[in-house]
């Protein structure tokens, strides 16, 4: 049994779950002993990931049903979906953007409170190098412009987390550099930090209805990074 456990009753809808990024959110959520359940097209891949330690339900972010199927009972939804393709079912527009639009709205019609969404550094800006690529920033920002609408509601709320470049490696060993704006143009920051600050969002006050740009200061252990909600304005 961790100290930790009991920091949020509730049970979360990983999507996403299977990515680099994903895997992380649920290793985040069991570390604090919260009940997860996530919705992957490849069960077999979720099941080899982690087990029996999470619910499975197997369905695609193109789905309206399945998506459905996936939130209802869940009291909040941690979306780490990217495109992995410039055109099909995996690229920005199918995933990035459309596939967040269903997910929220899904969540919000099954009466899910909390949403927290992965996004990116430099969404607002038109004439980023990265949008000559199938305009994939511009999609995520419109699926944040979303998200913030259908949350907006006081019952509801809602995080969205913009880290810089995404690297591998354990949890709480930087110091983090936390802005809001969009005003940060490079950065690099670990998936699992990244990760950490969504699953904090559950139930860290501070961190409702909040957009934040995030990326590495410097190596420095951390005990919890809670205090980077502490940072960003009211």
């Amino acid at each position: 049994m961790m100290e930790s456990r009991g920091v949020y009753s509730g049970k979360v809808l990983v999507v996403g779950a299977t990515g680099r990024t994903g895997q992380w959110v649920v290793k985040r959520l069991l570390h604090y002993g919260i009940a997860v359940r996530v919705l992957s097209r490849q069960a077999e891949k979720a099941l080899s990931l982690f087990g029996e330690s999470v619910e499975i339900v197997t369905g695609r972010i193109q789905s309206r049903e399945d998506i459905a199927r996936a939130v209802k009972g869940c009291d909040a939804v941690l979306s780490a979906l990217g495109s992995s393709s410039y055109s099909g079912e995996s690229s920005p527009t199918e995933v990035d953007r459309d596939g967040v639009k269903r997910l929220v709205d899904e969540a919000a019609k099954s009466g899910v409170k909390h949403f927290g969404l992965v996004s990116s550094l430099g969404v607002t800006r038109w004439y980023h190098p990265l949008n000559l690529f199938s305009a994939v920033l511009l999609k995520k920002w419109d699926a944040e412009e979303h998200l913030r609408k259908v949350f907006a509601p006081p019952a509801l709320s809602c995080t969205i987390v913009r880290p810089g470049g995404l690297k591998d490696g354990e949890p709480l060993l930087h110091k983090l550099h936390v802005e809001s704006g969009d005003r940060l143009w490079s950065g690099w920051i670990n998936r699992s930090d990244v990760a950490e600050l969504l699953v904090l969002s559950l139930w860290v006050e501070k961190a409702k209805n909040k957009t934040f740009e995030v990326v590495n200061d410097c190596e420095e252990v951390q005990s919890t990074l809670e205090h980077c909600y502490d940072l960003l304005p009211e």
